[in-house]
């Protein structure tokens, strides 16, 4: 049976989850934190783990950003097969939230028109929008402001099939050490392996989207996870890139079956401020 959802509502829930997303860091980040904290060793780095955590915390109980770099607003929506939208289209629902979003939220607009003419649009849209249809009656909004350190640390290669998994994690770990400080660590990392490439970045940044502290349901790509951010915390970039051997918070794997002749690796990053929020219709 269909089920008719008013666009008012999918604007409501996007204005206040880029409000509350930019506001008030979530509760897995900031255990992650607390935790890398206890293990580390450089004052330094403990210093800096211990200013983020109360940072963290001014910004929630005085409702103000988390970061002056309040993000690329993306929104990923799990279309139910049996709604039915009124009113605005699911796109110009979605911007409008975001419009309202940012300016009664007093955050920084940080879209420009174009690569080139670069004016700002003056209201941080348009957001990446990534639908996915599934069964049911309801649409799931997950939003994320993805500040511009942590996506300029974005990577991508092609590998050969009979690539080793060695192989892919040097890539990685050469990625992060040569981005040192600019995507704002500890970094969350989303590794999408699979697919073509442009499924690869979009299942890598999905990754992104996972409770820290997860694992993979896979055995072997759950091994990789731990593989890989151990071998990432030893390269002593360190919080804010300031050394120690806190420089990733998670590694999340996610994989997809691809063609016989590619092995796409695709390398997203997220920074500190690792603002996710998730509304249901």
């Amino acid at each position: 049976m269909t089920r008719e959802i008013n666009s008012k509502l999918i604007t409501d829930a996007v204005k206040s989850l880029a409000i509350e997303a930019n506001t008030k860091l979530p509760e897995d980040v900031l255990t992650a934190l607390s935790h890398a904290l206890e293990q580390e060793e450089s004052e330094t780095a403990r210093e800096i783990l211990n200013q983020l955590i109360e940072n963290a915390k001014l910004a929630g109980k005085d409702n103000v950003p988390i970061c002056q770099d309040t993000g690329y607003s993306i929104v990923f929506v799990e279309l139910g097969q049996e709604v039915k939208i009124t009113g605005k289209s699911l796109e110009e629902s979605i911007n409008e939230g975001i419009r309202l979003g940012y300016s009664e939220g007093y955050l920084r607009k940080s879209i420009v028109s174009g690569p080139f003419k670069r004016n700002n649009t003056g209201d941080n849209t348009p957001a990446d929008i990534i639908t996915e249809g599934v069964p049911g009656d309801k649409i799931k909004l997950t939003f994320m402001a993805k500040g511009g350190g942590s996506e300029n640390a974005t990577s991508f290669r092609m590998f050969t099939p009979n690539t080793p998994f060695s192989d892919i994690a040097k890539f990685v770990v050469e990625k992060i050490t040569e981005a040192g400080p600019n995507p704002c660590p500890p970094i969350i990392v989303g590794l999408g392996i699979g697919g073509t490439a442009d499924k690869a970045m979009l299942i890598a940044k999905k990754a992104l989207l996972r409770e820290i502290g997860s694992q993979n349901s896979s055995e072997d790509l759950a091994k990789k996870e731990k593989q890989l951010l151990e071998m990432i915390n030893s390269t002593g970039v360190g919080p804010s890139g300031l050394g120690g051997r806190t420089t990733a918070l998670a590694v999340h794997i996610e994989t997809y079956p691809c063609h016989i002749a590619s092995l796409p690796v695709a390398l997203a990053v997220d920074c500190h401020a690792h603002r996710i929020k998730r509304a249901v219709i």
